[in-house]
């Protein structure tokens, strides 16, 4: 299959998509699509555990901004619905504060659900097989690079993972043994070395030792801990995908 059929992009810029997309029931529902193929609203709110009147009305929102389209045949709510591109690209930066927010709106959803699908798989990890445990990537490295050099590492770690794409819409190229994963492209400027988040979730699980709860990790610290397994890759086409 053509490299632009496998990686086809929605490229969303109104701010009513962006808004729209941000809502974690269509959010899903557009992942659905993507992964299983044609689904009707039915059998959508089967595997998302949601009523299908109610995937069948966020199906429609999704079908004014192109997101989503009827694949033909059916009725009402067992008519089949697939997704109109494997992925959708948002920009990075917007000159329209109306289109800046909206963005920074999805993009924040897209990183909460990163997190939860994170902490799903360290839930569950220790109940799967030795050799998926050991074939996940869960690390970070610190780097000092420009701009051009990041987006460069982004292309190539892109073209890596692009030669599997394939396998997404023809489950015949799928070898025995393979599982849907989800491989996070994420690298940007570092803000701050004190790791908050991590910081308060260790003072609740020890509330007996003496550490305040917004107590900092000194920043030499932090920055010389041991970089984890595994880089991460960057947003193609200079704006946030997924």
């Amino acid at each position: 299959m053509d490299l632009s059929a496998r990686r086809s992009v929605k490229r969303l810029t109104d701010p009513r998509a962006l808004r729209a997309l941000a809502h974690p029931i269509r959010m899903s529902l557009v992942g659905l699509l993507r992964v299983h193929g044609p689904l009707t609203a039915t059998r959508a709110g089967e595997l998302l555990g949601e009523s299908s009147a109610s995937c069948s009305f966020h199906l429609r929102q999704l079908a004014k901004y192109g997101l989503v389209e009827e694949a033909g045949g059916g009725k009402g709510r067992e008519r089949p619905w697939q997704a109109t591109a494997m992925f959708t690209q948002w920009p990075e930066v917007a000159d329209e504060p109306e289109v800046a927010a909206a963005a920074g709106l999805l993009s924040s959803v897209v990183a909460e659900r990163y997190f939860d699908d994170a902490m799903r798989w360290l839930d569950a990890r220790t109940g799967e097989p030795q050799e998926w445990q050991e074939a996940a990537h869960f690390g970070d490295t610190y780097l000092h690079v420009t701009a051009a050099e990041l987006a460069e590492l982004g292309d190539q770690v892109r073209a890596l993972v692009d030669k599997y794409l394939d396998r997404q819409a023809n489950p015949a190229l799928r070898p025995p043994g393979s599982r849907l994963v989800t491989y996070l492209h994420l690298a940007f400027p570092m803000m701050s070395m004190a790791g908050r988040r991590g910081m308060r979730k260790y003072t609740a699980a020890h509330a007996g030792d003496e550490v305040p709860a917004d107590a900092e990790v000194p920043a030499d610290a932090a920055a010389t801990a041991a970089p984890g397994p595994a880089g991460r890759g960057h947003r193609p086409g200079g704006g946030n995908e997924r």
